[in-house]
């Protein structure tokens, strides 16, 4: 790292250690790592790009903590992509710089010309500018605490009218969601902060009850064996969630179905529904409002229609991109004839009846559509995709016997697959379940606890908010006679009774546990362990899991 001088100013560095909380440069499972688009969600690769403080903020270098240089409040600090780094100017000083960041330890962070619904885009933690190795471009990455993040994300991911157990609900899976991604794109950051990874828009669209709802659920996550689940939600899955294998390819294979996750398999909102998997079911559950807990949403069912030649002129473009996805066979090319369409046929669906493997029959050849995403992308009207592949197609015919028209008939919007965001506002607002119900709803057999943690040579401390005061420590690992647990300031010695051929141990500490936010420190052992603490009301096993009410009105 080198620092050019400027002709008028001496760029001075003050080489202090900041006092700001050194996870903000850290690898520590308490910060995020977010990659930053644009105003519209699309480019994130940067070439130049103008940063400031609400108040004083420091240009440190990353490694050392140390500060480079202090800024003033409100003042532009520019950065633009350069052979030799990135190139810095703050007024009418100037330098080169690599591995940095910019914090404001009193403040907030803003991009200039960055909005956010409406209101300029502000962050709590730090920038950092991550450029690309062959010098394309750079990231701009915020580094931010967990809860700071997920009180960014919260309030735009799931409207706060929804009421407080959903939000709490949309807490724990965008928790889990951040903490294990389904993908990782790009090796700087953890996710994105769009849709593509889940929406974060940062501090300046912060609500107070949303950010209840992430205090209130503090340091809780999902499990499912003792592991952190994938927990993957969407606006509305139509009243019957589907299971994950048929959605979702494998994300390293591509290999489509994928394998099947246990805890992501097809929920009815009413047992009664059972399976939807024949082309009569789905029509006759999707063509009709019936009664679940997906019944407010706009988009719980929907329809769009096309006349023939609209539906091949789409076609033309849309199995020309989606065919680069590898589910379009044969490969649609832009010098191929399309013919004109005979039909359309849903060849699979889903436990839900989500379609997953479709044909289009023309004149010219038959194309096999694969993988939900996919084929709502093909089958768009208006230049939008399908709201979901819960859909059925129906075709009208003119008296000879060929295709005018074709409607799709469908319901929900996303993916379909993990929770569903309009099922948990009206599990909450109209059931008044709280927030371990509406979980586990969507995601069978999981648990609610604290994050996993591996306790071997040092203390390691975890706070948790517990909702109704009852937990269990779980104890992972070898045999060993006790374990050394310090819960709200007190040090306790707990008995372990463990057989050789249990793969854990469940010690009750409801004693220990107060109503709200907890405090446990774990101690090393003789023997390596992992441990955690399990919320006992969130898996109680004697409750129904599928608590559907006369109140679920169809409208």
């Amino acid at each position: 790292m080198g620092i050019k001088i400027g002709k008028l100013l001496t760029l001075i560095c003050i080489f202090i250690f900041l006092a700001i909380p050194t996870q903000v440069f850290a690898e520590n499972p308490d910060c995020v790592r977010v990659g930053l688009t644009d105003t519209k969600f699309q480019n994130i690769l940067k070439k130049e790009i103008v940063v400031y403080g609400t108040a004083d903020c420091d240009i440190c270098d990353k490694l050392s903590k140390k500060v480079l240089l202090h800024v003033p409040a409100d003042t532009d600090i520019k950065i633009t992509e350069s052979l030799a780094g990135m190139t810095v100017v703050v007024g009418n000083q100037i330098g080169t710089l690599r591995d940095f960041v910019v914090v404001c330890p009193a403040g907030l962070l803003g991009v200039r010309n960055l909005t956010r619904k409406g209101k300029p885009a502000l962050y709590h933690g730090a920038f950092e500018l991550a450029q690309k190795e062959d010098h394309s471009g750079f990231y701009l990455v915020n580094i931010v605490e967990l809860q700071e993040y997920l009180k960014g994300v919260v309030p735009n991911e799931m409207p706060v009218r929804f009421g407080l157990e959903a939000l709490k609900a949309q807490t724990v899976a965008a928790r889990n969601y951040v903490l294990t991604p389904r993908t990782q794109s790009y090796k700087e950051f953890n996710v994105v902060d769009s849709v593509s990874s889940q929406v974060y828009f940062g501090a300046n669209t912060e609500d107070n009850l949303a950010t209840r709802a992430v205090m209130e659920t503090d340091g809780i996550v999902a499990l499912y064996n003792n592991e952190l689940i994938l927990s993957l939600y969407s606006s509305t899955a139509g009243g019957y969630t589907e299971s994950y294998a048929h959605a979702f390819s494998d994300p390293l294979t591509k290999v489509f179905p994928s394998i099947n996750k246990p805890y992501l398999v097809a929920v009815p909102d009413k047992d009664e529904f059972g399976v939807l998997d024949t082309e009569e079911k789905a029509k006759n559950f999707y063509s009709q409002k019936v009664p679940s807990y997906d019944v407010e949403s706009p988009y719980y069912r929907w329809q769009k229609t096309w006349t023939v030649g609209e539906l091949e002129n789409v076609l033309k473009k849309t199995l020309v991109d989606q065919s680069k996805t590898g589910f379009v066979s044969p490969i649609f090319r832009n010098t191929d004839d399309l013919g004109t369409i005979k039909d359309i046929k849903v060849m699979k669906r889903g436990v839900s009846g989500k379609a997953i493997e479709l044909d289009i029959m023309t004149s010219k050849s038959c194309y096999r559509i694969s993988k939900e995403l996919v084929i709502r992308r093909v089958f768009q009207k208006d230049g939008i995709s399908l709201p979901s592949a819960n859909v059925i197609f129906e075709k009208k015919l003119d008296n000879d016997g060929n295709v005018t028209d074709i409607t799709a008939y469908g319901g929900g919007f996303g993916h379909g697959v993990g929770m569903s965001q309009y099922g948990a506002g009206y599990m909450a607002t109209k059931l008044k379940q709280p927030y371990y119900n509406i979980l586990r709803h969507y995601y069978k057999g999981i648990s609610l606890g604290t994050m996993p943690v591996n306790v071997w040579e040092n203390d390691v401390k975890q706070t948790f908010w517990a909702p109704v005061g009852r937990a269990q420590l779980v104890i992972i690992g070898q045999i060993v006679p006790k374990v050394t647990v310090t819960i709200n300031g007190k040090k306790h010695e707990l008995p372990i009774n463990k057989n050789f051929f249990q793969r854990d141990v469940r010690v009750d500490i409801s004693r220990f546990i107060e109503d709200g936010e907890n405090t446990i420190i774990y101690s090393p052992s003789v023997c390596p362990l992992k441990m955690y603490v399990e919320l006992v009301e969130a898996y109680d096993k004697d409750k129904p899991t599928n608590i559907f009410l006369k109140e679920v009105k169809a409208e």
